[in-house]
């Protein structure tokens, strides 16, 4: 642990509680929205625990997946794409809740809670199976396929993770409305995975073996 890697860390943690606070209080008129603040938690503080474990048993992991700098062009458009949804997403929420134009009910937010939770709970084993994942689609030195735990059911299974995490975000939020931006993640998502298997089975040896090996991209037995 460094403390460089400490500040750097501990920077853009509260940056992203202050922007996405920003980004679902200001449309909403108010801070005294509990479902926004319910997101919050269910957001950030999981996130902070799992900086912290990887802080003090893996740093190199920790400071691949605080570089967000893509190499490839598609991956790129893949970012601004997924930021353009996310402040769609959160803003539509926002004023949701404000105008109340298609609220879900509370126990709707809690269950999408409790899911957001799992794919927290499998995107922490994804980073405990692989400690070459990395933010960028790139491959480092040294890295070996990973096809154990997982990646033995499918080849993407932090993607899969993600997948049920954003969709579940404007749920919790109890806007049926904000989950319209999110519906464009899958796609964002296939246009990824498509770029980084190409990158993968032109620079990672044995990559295209496990492609072959293991059929599934996203959901076991289907895709």
């Amino acid at each position: 642990m460094t403390k460089d890697l400490f500040l750097q860390a501990l920077t853009k943690y509260l940056a992203g509680v202050a922007l996405v606070a920003l980004l679902l209080f200001l449309p909403a008129g108010t801070i005294h929205w509990p479902r926004g603040w319910l997101f919050i938690g269910a957001l950030f503080i999981p996130m902070l625990g799992a900086g912290i474990v990887m802080m003090l048993k893996n740093p190199a992991l920790l400071r691949r997946r605080l570089n967000a700098k893509e190499k490839e062009m598609s991956q790129k458009q893949n970012i601004a794409l997924s930021g353009g949804m996310f402040v769609a997403g959160f803003a539509l929420a926002g004023l949701d809740y404000r105008f109340s134009w298609l609220q879900l009910p509370l126990w709707a937010s809690l269950c999408a809670a409790a899911l957001f939770l799992l794919g927290y709970g499998l995107f922490a084993e994804v980073l405990r199976e692989n400690e070459y994942l990395s933010r960028t689609v790139e491959v480092q030195a040294g890295q070996k396929v990973v096809d154990t735990g997982l990646y033995g059911l499918v080849r993407h299974p932090m993607y899969a993770a993600t997948l049920l995490l954003f969709l579940m975000m404007p749920l919790i939020l109890g806007s049926v409305i904000a989950l319209i931006p999110f519906l464009a993640y899958p796609a964002i998502i296939l246009r990824r995975i498509g770029n980084e298997e190409e990158v993968l089975e032109r620079e990672l040896a044995g990559y295209s073996d496990y492609k072959r090996r293991v059929k599934h991209r996203l959901i076991p037995f289907i895709w």
